[in-house]
This record gives structure tokens, C-alpha cells and sequence, in this order.
């Protein structure tokens, strides 16, 4: 089934996506501006920060990874649009992700700034959590989902990356869905979409004509829906019921994390419901064809863009745990996919 193309609007982000270079800062209109982060040893090579402009107040949005050049180039940008970082009032993060939130306990404490995140988003681990027990029970799942022995220690989490959750800000608000970000002179309407994260927000600047998506749609890629423990029993099914949520339109200029600025919500969401509407077929298909064991089984059969093979470390365990989505959420439409699965846990919001 052929879908209609998005309409791009981020000409120069997509040429600097393409050439593999970081997209310039953008003034988006009078009083929203584009600002590239870096996302260092990544493939997506940067999160796209968005400053917003009040009456005296001045909101970013996915600040991104934290590192002494990311905030270079944040100040930098601030700069082009006349501020300094103590200007900064409040602080928005679509999710709990390092490459969103990462920058926010740093600019908080340079600025004074409030942060804040979706009243249902959680951290895997808080900052006095136990770390050895979230690692011995990861290991315990992925070894229940079929992960070899000698794959283990590349696919599951360790102290470091353990590490780096511990060390991201706590919100100091929490935005209810439906609310407005509390900034005078912004009309940022708060709503919740699930599904990348247990609590990911996306927000609609009805005045600017803006979709703020985070991660929750991007224009090239579909977003990673995992299943985590602690996390939702069902993500592929929550991440459906938010597509619907913020496709209401299709005016609207997209803004997303990553990539490029586009226009088409309505157009983009339907390609992300064939997508992965596709994707549970495939794992039906193996099921039928291979007699899979586990989780791990069914991944190794499906298709991947760069083939199964080159999967290592982080790309490996997305797959495998995106894999594990599908087969939740095939089992809630009662089709019988006989391969051992935990039940999820419930995370504690903080």
C-alpha cells in the first residue's frame, strides 16, 4: 500500500541530515528558534532543541545529550537569539531519555530554570536506586528472552550506562495532560503520548502553528517501541492509542527531536500504523515458518535494514526488545506466540 508523502518544511536540516554534518540554528518565527545539541557516537548525531519566547519567560524543549560541546552550541544558539543561558526560565523534556533530559540537571543548575517532565513519564533507576539489582534482573530477562550466553554482557546494561540514568534531573513540575506549560506569552498544550516512553509528552503551539513530537514522530524513522521492565504491559498498543491522540490535523510543522521539520501529521502517522502493522504480520509469518523458541529466535528471522548481522550492543538490544513489543502486543489480540515472557512491573514515578 502506497501512502502519500510528508511535506518536508526543514530543507536545511534534511541537506545536513544527508551530508552528515549538524544542521545550523534556525529562527523558526519571531519567537521560536531551532538549536542542534550534538548526540556524540550515535547514528541519529544530534537532538534538535527548540527555544521558545515568552512574555519574559524563555522555554527550551529537549535540551539533549549532556557534554561540555552540547552546551557550547546550546549557548551559541541562545546567543544568535539574543540570550544568555541565565535567561532561561524553564526547561521541557518530551521524555526520560539521556539525549533529551541529559542536559537539563546542568542547565538547571547554571540558570535556575524549573524542569519538567509528563506526569506519567519514570526513571528506570533513581539516583538512589539499586543498581545491582536493575542489572541482575536485566540480565535475568534477556536471558529468559533467549539472549545467548556469549551476547549477554554486549546487549545487557551495565554500571555506566546505569550511571548515566542515575545522574539525570528529577522534574521539578510534572505536566498533566491537557495543561499548558506554565510560561507567560506560550500557549504550549501539554499531550500525552506513550509508547517510546511510558510518559512521553508531545506539545502543540496552536499560535505558531508547531508540533513539538520529541520522539514520538519523526519523518524517516519509526521510533523504537520496547518493551522494558520495570515499564507499561503493552507499549506497541499505548504508542497506537497516542498516534491517534496527535494525529488531528495536518497543517501543522512538525518539530521532532531528530531529522527534520515536515508538515503531513495525519499523512506520517498512517505510514507509522503501516509500519508497524507490517512488522506484527512479519512475526507472525516467523512464527508460522520457523518455530521459534524465544524472543530472540523470532528476531534473529526478521528483517532488519542493515541485516541481523550488523546488529551490536545498543542496536541489538532495541531489536530484541522491540521485538518483544510485537509479541505482547500480537498476544493481547489473542494470537498464541508460545515464547517465555515476564509479566511487566509497574515503575515508580519520581
Amino acid at each position: 500500500m502506497s501512502l502519500p508523502p510528508i511535506t518536508l518544511t526543514g530543507h536545511a536540516q534534511k541537506e545536513a541530515w544527508q551530508n552528515r554534518v549538524l544542521p545550523p540554528v534556525e529562527q523558526l518565527g519571531a519567537e521560536v528558534w531551532s538549536i542542534p545539541v550534538p548526540f556524540p557516537d550515535n547514528p541519529m548525531r544530534y537532538t534538535l532543541s527548540y527555544l521558545l519566547l515568552g512574555d519574559g519567560d524563555a522555554v527550551l524543549i529537549d535540551p539533549g545529550w549532556d557534554s561540555d560541546a552540547g552546551l557550547e552550541h546550546l549557548a551559541a544558539g541562545l546567543r544568535q537569539a539574543g540570550l544568555g543561558l541565565r535567561d532561561l526560565t524553564g526547561i521541557v523534556a518530551t521524555h526520560f531519555h539521556s539525549d533529551h533530559l541529559g542536559m537539563a540537571a546542568r542547565l538547571r543548575a547554571a540558570t535556575g530554570a524549573w524542569v519538567a517532565l509528563g506526569e506519567k513519564e519514570v526513571r528506570r533507576l533513581s539516583a538512589a536506586g539499586d543498581a545491582d539489582l536493575v542489572l541482575r534482573n536485566d540480565r535475568e530477562e534477556l536471558t529468559l528472552w533467549g539472549v545467548p550466553a556469549d551476547r549477554l554482557a554486549e546487549v545487557a546494561l551495565n554500571h555506566r550506562s546505569l550511571l548515566q540514568l542515575q545522574n539525570l534531573a528529577d522534574p521539578d513540575l510534572r505536566l498533566t495532560d491537557g495543561s499548558l506549560v506554565p510560561a507567560k506569552g506560550l500557549e504550549l498544550r501539554v499531550v500525552t503520548t506513550p509508547g517510546h516512553s511510558p510518559g512521553h509528552i508531545c506539545l502543540v503551539d496552536e499560535p505558531h502553528g508547531m508540533i513539538f513530537s520529541g520522539d514520538h514522530v519523526l519523518p524517516r524513522i519509526s521510533p523504537h517501541i520496547a518493551l522494558e521492565l520495570p515499564g507499561p504491559a503493552n507499549p506497541l498498543a499505548d504508542y497506537y492509542e497516542s498516534l491517534d491522540l496527535i494525529a488531528f490535523e495536518d497543517a501543522m510543522e512538525i518539530c521532532p527531536a531528530h531529522e527534520y521539520r515536515f508538515s503531513g501529521m495525519q499523512r506520517r502517522v498512517a505510514q507509522l500504523i503501516e509500519h508497524n502493522r507490517e512488522r506484527s504480520a512479519e512475526v507472525l509469518r516467523v512464527m508460522e515458518v520457523h518455530r521459534p523458541q524465544t524472543v530472540w529466535d523470532i528476531a534473529r528471522h526478521l528483517t532488519w535494514s542493515r541485516g541481523w548481522e550488523s546488529l551490536q550492543a545498543f542496536s541489538l538490544r532495541l531489536a530484541v526488545s522491540e521485538t518483544a513489543s510485537h509479541v505482547v502486543y500480537l498476544r493481547s489480540k489473542d494470537y498464541d506466540i508460545d515464547v517465555p515472557l515476564t509479566e511487566p512491573r509497574p515503575a515508580v514515578l519520581r
